[in-house]
């Protein structure tokens, strides 16, 4: 029933948003959203239909961000150095294990989770391939949907691990990868700036 773009309504969705990364998505309820928001429970009904609305708003708000993100930030600098950092954000890989959660019992948020991972794997394929090329690595000796695969999968993976305290192998892991990456890419290197074209 409330205005899309309400300031109360967007309250409620940043409240929504820091229990769900600080305490997973099990902590939000109408009655910690308000609390977090300092409002009243009732309205987190008011403005949606039900907790699976919700969570879809935060998603799909984070979405975006995140695609914007990362476009801004490979046309700034589209080495592999970077594409490793920004596969390897920890904010976003936990955000990314608390929906896969989700969405093991939410169909609708199971669904447009599978449309915006179309999306984003298209756009770091694309910059992974500009960079390997870039590095002199002939899409033969690694192909970029196996570089991604090994970026992201490691991101998630530390992540999910770090929340619940294991580290073992972590920072041995990082430093293999950097040094491997910097073997590849020299630091130091030059890279061009350039447009990253958006999806939809």
């Amino acid at each position: 029933m409330g205005a899309p773009d309400s300031r109360t309504r967007a309250r409620l969705v940043d409240a929504a948003e820091q229990l769900l990364i600080e305490e997973g998505y099990a902590a939000v309820t109408s009655r910690r959203v308000g609390a977090k928001a300092d409002l009243k429970p009732q309205l987190v009904h008011y403005y949606f239909a039900s907790m699976d609305e919700l969570f879809l708003e935060i998603f799909r708000r984070n979405a975006e961000r995140n695609l914007e993100r990362f476009e801004s930030a490979v046309a700034a600098d589209p080495s592999l150095h970077n594409l490793w950092r920004l596969n390897t954000d920890p904010r976003a890989a936990q955000f990314a294990v608390e929906f896969v959660a989700l969405a093991k019992h939410r169909p609708e948020l199971r669904a447009e989770i599978a449309r915006y991972a179309d999306r984003f794997y298209d756009a770091q394929r694309e910059a992974l391939a500009t960079a390997l090329a870039a590095a002199g690595v002939p899409a033969k000796q690694l192909p970029p949907e196996i570089a991604l695969l090994v970026m992201s999968g490691l991101g998630q993976t530390m992540a999910l691990e770090s929340a619940l305290g294991v580290t073992n192998g972590h920072a041995q892991t990082v430093r293999f990868i950097e040094a491997s990456l910097d073997r590849i890419e020299p630091p130091g290197d030059e890279k061009p700036k350039r447009k990253v074209s958006r999806r939809r």
